[in-house]
């Protein structure tokens, strides 16, 4: 088995204008192939293959109250592009 290494992290309460905008920001340089991340001294440069496979995934915790998460993750294996099934939004 692997060992995962977190190469960036970051997590901040946004409103939901701020975090479309985003998103948006985010699907732009996924489309160019290259996306910086940083966040103070910390930078991380991304490059993006022309095939990934994405993962869409909502949670649900309930303990007090209950919880809901939206996870969109894009996963690839450096060198090698991915051909999935196709995911549809609506």
């Amino acid at each position: 088995m692997g060992v995962e290494k977190v190469l960036f992290k970051s997590e901040e309460k946004r409103g939901r204008q701020e975090i479309a905008e985003l998103l948006r920001q985010i699907a732009a340089k996924v489309e160019a192939g290259r996306l910086t991340l940083s966040q103070g001294a910390t930078s991380l440069d991304i490059d993006f293959p022309s095939s990934m496979t994405v993962e869409i995934k909502v949670e649900e915790e309930e303990k007090a109250v209950v919880k809901r998460s939206l996870e969109i993750e894009l996963e690839w294996r450096l060198g090698q592009d991915d051909d999935q099934g196709e995911v549809r939004i609506g």
